[in-house]
């Protein structure tokens, strides 16, 4: 079985409260793992102790107790953080730099050089789809942008693990939505991915396993099919039905249902995101068109 990717053991951090005989338990003897190639969401409100837990997972932060390791190697031994790719909440650059200058910026911080770093900026550019914003100073990125360069930046080294804090935070629909095709790239990439986030919807398109967290503890985790199914309930989605056949399947759920009800009748229903990116989306091709 391979090492995972993260894992923390029995995780507690503690902050005294200014001068005063007290303190604060941002987290609370959390424990949890994420396997190599998968994506994993630390998911909870603002103040529930995901980004300290991120932090200590670094190793910005010391544990007040507990452990992590990346790959193995304790968060705490430099050589960890040669393998981890990060991008905070709000990610900040050189604004009069271009974004290939940044990512060159990086590349060297990295030990790049040549040929290597050259060939590598070309290609991230291309994965977050910025080639033809490539010259352009950051000053006039966009934030959807500013998060798809600081994406780029944090796996110039190729990293084996991915750590994003809110990635998709203030960024509109579209660029939402760039943002988790880029995470499922790297996971068909091998790339294991930990992000942590309060937006729930978007956690649920591109995570293989959740954990709620919710004042520093860990409340429910799984895979992400086992926790949002409802097991005692069966979904049926009928196209071009008549009213006649859906009439006569109501009255077979009434005569032989053995015991089974029908809970909820009507049409399925999207999200406004999904209605707006498909609305956005067709407005563009009718311009590429005309």
């Amino acid at each position: 079985m391979s090492v995972p990717a993260v894992e923390v053991t029995n995780l507690t951090k503690v902050f005294p409260v200014s001068l005063r005989k007290e303190y604060v338990v941002a987290v609370d003897n959390l424990s949890f793992q994420v396997n190599a190639g998968e994506v994993y969401g630390l998911i909870g409100p603002n103040g529930s102790g995901k980004s300290t837990s991120m932090k200590v997972v670094l190793g910005l932060m010391a544990p007040t107790e507990g452990e992590t390791r990346i790959f193995g190697v304790s968060s705490r031994d430099v050589r960890a953080r040669n393998d981890i790719g990060f991008l905070p909440e709000n990610p900040y650059f050189y604004k009069h730099l271009s974004g290939a200058e940044t990512l060159k910026f990086y590349g060297k911080l990295c030990g790049m050089r040549g040929r290597d770093l050259k060939d590598r900026i070309g290609e991230l550019l291309e994965l977050v789809g910025l080639e033809h914003a490539k010259d352009r100073r950051l000053g006039g990125y966009s934030k959807g942008m500013l998060q798809r360069i600081g994406l780029a930046q944090a796996l110039i080294q190729r990293p084996r693990l991915v750590i994003l804090d809110e990635p998709t935070a203030g960024v509109d629909p579209v660029g939402s939505r760039q943002i988790r095709d880029l995470i499922l790239k790297l996971k068909e990439d091998g790339i294991s991915v930990f992000l942590c986030s309060h937006l729930l919807e978007q956690v649920q398109e591109v995570c293989d396993e959740v954990g709620i967290i919710f004042e520093g503890r860990m409340r429910r985790e799984g895979k992400l099919e086992d926790l949002v199914s409802i097991g005692n309930q069966t979904s049926l989605v009928l196209e071009n039905a008549s009213s006649e056949l859906v009439d006569k399947i109501e009255r077979l759920i009434e005569t032989e249902g053995d015991g089974a009800e029908l809970v909820e009748k009507g049409n399925p229903r999207t999200t406004l995101e999904r209605m707006f990116i498909r609305i956005a989306s067709s407005e563009k091709q009718e311009k590429e068109e005309n």
